[in-house]
């Protein structure tokens, strides 16, 4: 790895949005970049397969949780920000387990926030001043708003409704009282429901399509009444990169695709898409297969992003809508089979209802 480039510690970044935040951070140029993923089931190093070899990237399997390990790491590679992605993130799956959660949630973010105070007070003046720590959440943290009005601001109050939002709030309270208590110059960031490559196949978008190509049903939450705010995992990418070298310490940023679709949209649009680009072999549309579930215990009814702070103040904005980044996703999902599949067959039968409508 070059020396000579700002080192950024990612955690999480086999993950989903942590590995899209890899791939672009290294794509710049200005960065080395440190992965450190304790590789659980939501983590896939093929995600990352470009990068292999490369002179400005680093993996490292770590626990969060291991202090002793994260300070190791963090004084070898010499990081000066890190981007605090690893967590826990489905939904169901907290509702079925919220241990597990608050496990890597708040007690894996209490033990990487007492490494990084401790490496903060080891650097320099300079390195010092340079120093992030840029903490990434949610919009759930905010609980939900009614169908027909409102949107999150950075001023919301917090009023999580699941173990997993509950799990994220707490970690973000954590990381402000970091800041307050000790000066460790750190940032936040809350995202609307991130899609595109690479999404882990529980997921709703990456759900629908896998079981669609499937001939499998398409099960939606009650009437896929739910409203959520969407957004590219790659313009997010280049947003938290915004947000770490451009926010105010101390700041927290809304990051949101102004994009607000029901589930129900979500589902008719992806069946759209894919009876274009691959129709079924019985001439029927994909439509025929959704079916209605019962729907899952505290499911918020609507999340809507104000992304004005973060445009006004960082100069970002989604580079892809609602329509164009769906069709990049589904075209990649087609495209990729070798990805997916595996990932699918070997750890997740794609039959649980209750995962359509989920985050």
């Amino acid at each position: 790895m070059k020396k000579d480039l700002p080192t950024v510690l990612v955690t999480g970044g086999a993950g989903f949005i942590g590995s899209a935040v890899c791939r672009h951070l290294v794509s710049t140029g200005a960065y080395r970049v440190v992965n450190l993923d304790k590789l659980t089931y939501a983590g896939n190093l093929s995600s990352l397969r470009d990068l292999d070899g490369h002179p400005n990237y680093a993996f490292y399997k770590a626990d969060i949780c291991d202090t002793d390990k994260v300070s190791e790491i963090l004084a070898a590679e010499k990081v000066g920000r890190i981007m605090h992605l690893a967590a826990e993130s489905h939904v169901d799956r907290s509702i079925d387990g919220p241990m597990a959660f608050v496990t890597t949630n708040v007690v894996g973010t209490a033990s990487l926030l007492s490494a990084a105070l401790a490496h903060w007070r080891s650097l320099g003046f300079a390195e010092q001043e340079s120093f992030r720590f840029h903490h990434v959440s949610t919009d759930e943290v905010f609980g939900d708003l009614p169908f027909d009005s409102g949107v999150f601001t950075e001023e919301s109050p917090y009023k999580p409704s699941s173990p997993y939002s509950a799990s994220k709030a707490a970690s973000d309270h954590f990381v402000r009282a970091w800041h307050e208590t000790y000066g460790m110059p750190v940032v936040l960031s809350n995202c609307s429901n991130n899609y595109g490559p690479y999404h882990f196949p529980e997921k709703l978008i990456p759900l629908v399509i896998a079981n669609a190509l499937d001939e499998r049903q398409l099960p939606v939450y009650g009437k896929g009444a739910n409203v959520r705010d969407w957004l590219f995992v790659e313009d997010h990418a280049r947003a938290l990169e915004a947000v770490m070298t451009r926010g105010q310490v101390g700041e927290s940023y809304n990051i949101g695709g102004r994009a607000e679709r029901t589930n129900l949209e979500v589902v008719e649009t992806i069946c759209a898409l894919l009876d274009a680009r691959r129709p079924r072999s019985n001439g029927k549309s994909h439509l025929d297969l959704i079916a209605y579930v019962t729907d899952r215990p505290g499911h918020d009814r609507r999340y809507a992003i104000d992304p004005t702070k973060s445009e006004r103040e960082l100069g970002w904005r989604p580079q892809e809508t609602f329509e164009t980044g769906l069709g990049r996703t589904v075209d990649w999902y087609l495209e990729n089979g070798w990805w997916w599949r595996p990932i699918r067959e070997q750890r997740f039968d794609g039959t649980r209802q209750g995962l359509v409508g989920a985050r």
